[in-house]
């Protein structure tokens, strides 16, 4: 199994790659994803690759980050209807977290808008890859959807090291939050030092 390519990028087109490789030249289709991260030709290049054997032909296909090439041997190997081709269609079409969190909550509507995925194909997917994604690629999906605001960020940094000092999460977020209700501290620091001396005086 070839696993990597590590060598120089002769020529790149949006679909396929050529890597010289010791004075072998590999040709690599690759996914709009992995395109855009390459670098210009005539330099150093590694290629992550996953090799697909048929009776006709041994082809290769290359991305750019470990991500994408989980998700694309994740869509060849577990959707039954889902060939190379179409897995790096959907590569092409869509960010690897965004499809995570299109997969988890069910968005057949926004699968269906990559090219070549029919309303049939993207109901398959979900209904194949829910369970597989799992509870991480939940939390990813959620976390991609919900990003923390800056003043979010602070109190959790604030919550965190008041429970490195020993106290309460449920005691730690109640005070943190009461002290951004009122506009008191904004940095995390100013919001653990107030937490301190409010939960000292057990007010």
């Amino acid at each position: 199994m070839i696993t990597f390519l590590d060598g120089k990028l002769v020529s790149a087109l949006p679909t396929q790659a050529i890597v010289d490789v010791g004075g072998v030249g590999y040709e690599v289709f690759i996914p709009l994803s992995s395109y855009d991260k390459l670098p210009t030709p005539g330099q150093m290049v590694r290629v992550l690759t996953h090799l697909h054997v048929r009776e006709d032909a041994h082809i290769l296909y290359g991305f750019m980050t470990a991500p994408e090439r989980d998700l694309f041997r994740l869509l060849v190997n577990n959707v039954s209807g889902i060939g190379p081709k179409l897995a790096l269609a959907v590569l092409s079409g869509m960010s690897v977290n965004n499809f995570k969190a299109a997969v988890v909550n069910s968005d057949v509507a926004l699968l269906s808008k990559i090219s070549g995925l029919g309303k049939k194909t993207a109901e398959r997917i979900v209904l194949e890859l829910k369970d597989k994604l799992g509870v991480a690629a939940a939390w990813e999906a959620a976390s991609a959807m919900h990003a923390p605001t800056p003043e979010q960020e602070q109190a959790n940094e604030a919550v965190l090291a008041l429970i490195a000092l020993g106290y309460k999460q449920i005691d730690a977020h109640k005070t943190v939050r009461e002290l951004q209700e009122k506009g008191e501290g904004k940095a995390a620091e100013e919001l653990v030092k107030l937490a301190l001396k409010r939960m000292a005086a057990g007010r």
